[in-house]
């Protein structure tokens, strides 16, 4: 599985696209100099909010992040205390929310640019920049220390290396810099279910690792589904993302070879016996779906347009609900055990 997905990955680089992928990538830096350049506010400009704070949190990415960390604690093998559980959880959230503050902070010059970001309380001068840092440094520290203190030090650690590897190599290294952002990127998303099992166990496992790699090969279809829909956005802030730098159709391909490759993970869990066969079948099912629409966004690989969007839209929505409904399937399977060990 691994040597596939590199191979999927070298294809960008070994294909005639290397080369007009290089040039796109330094017309890139150019637009991103700009735009650096270009006037930007330092402090806030109007009255802040709790609202505005709370927005710096990314508080939908936070309840996905909560939810499958839940996931991670109730299918760990051993029991935890409710309490203690709970406080995991919160440092999770809290994690996760400073990963968002210290992400806005830093990408507050492209987020100005970009349609889908300008609404965000820094570039609308609502929160300053240094306000979101501070925010950011606090919520790591303190949720790490928790985490460290009240459940265990492994979880901690998970909980540090997460916030570290979001905010120094995907936002601060490879988003900028390099289309294959969101493929290693897309590990600090990933790391919340293994958390909740460390703070159950107080170790790494292969059922862990399973979780982790669910998120992780998900991650790169639903990011480059929504970056085919939203392409001139990411052009405009000159971040390298794959269709910018490589085009619409390397991009259609990558979306379906990521997908079928996804499948056998995600049905892991069923083949290693930690979820029932009626996980196994419904994940199944959902991964077919996923494919199916996977499959239409390759299809109008050479097309452009509405039609061509459309399609994207439908992959980038179902994907959300994908990788929740798999979540859900596996916290039932953690609720069931617990049942059963009562």
């Amino acid at each position: 599985m691994s040597s596939l997905a590199a191979q999927s990955v070298s294809r960008v680089n070994k294909s005639g696209l290397a080369t007009k992928g290089a040039r796109q990538v330094k017309q890139l830096e150019r637009v991103r100099a700009e735009i650096e350049r270009a006037p930007f506010t330092h402090a806030a400009q109007e009255e802040s909010t709790v609202g505005d704070y709370f927005a710096l949190l990314k508080p939908r990415v936070m309840s996905l992040v909560v939810f499958t960390g839940l996931t991670g604690i109730m299918l760990a093998p051993d029991s935890i205390n409710p309490f203690i559980g709970f406080i995991a959880l919160l440092c999770i959230a809290i994690g996760a929310g400073a990963s968002g503050a210290l992400n806005m902070w830093y990408d507050a010059d492209i987020d100005a640019v970009m349609e889908r970001t300008k609404e965000r309380p820094i570039p609308l001068g609502r929160v300053a920049p240094a306000e979101a840092l501070n925010l950011g440094i606090t919520l790591s520290l303190g949720s790490i220390l928790l985490m460290g203190i009240a459940v265990n030090a492994v979880s901690a650690a998970l909980l540090a290396l997460t916030i570290g590897f979001y905010l120094f190599i995907y936002t601060m290294w490879l988003k900028r810099r390099t289309p294959q952002n969101i493929v290693i990127g897309g590990a600090a998303g990933a790391f919340p279910p293994m958390i909740g099992w460390a703070a159950v166990t107080g170790s790494v496992s292969v059922e862990s690792i399973v979780l982790f790699m669910i998120i992780f090969m998900w991650t790169p279809p639903h990011f480059w589904a929504l970056a085919l829909y939203r392409n001139s956005d990411y052009a405009a802030a000159g971040v390298p993302m794959l269709p910018v730098v490589a085009g619409r159709r390397e991009t259609c391909n990558q979306i379906l070879i990521y997908s079928l490759l996804m499948t056998p993970v995600v049905l892991t869990p069923w083949l290693l016996g930690f979820a029932s066969v009626l996980y196994g079948a419904g994940a199944l099912v959902l991964s077919l779906i996923f494919i199916a629409l996977a499959l239409r966004v390759w299809q109008a690989r050479d097309a452009g347009g509405e039609a061509a969007d459309r399609s994207a839209k439908h992959l980038f929505a179902y994907s959300i609900l994908y990788l929740t409904l798999i979540f859900a399937a596996l916290l039932a399977e953690g609720v069931f055990d617990l049942q059963q060990g009562f």
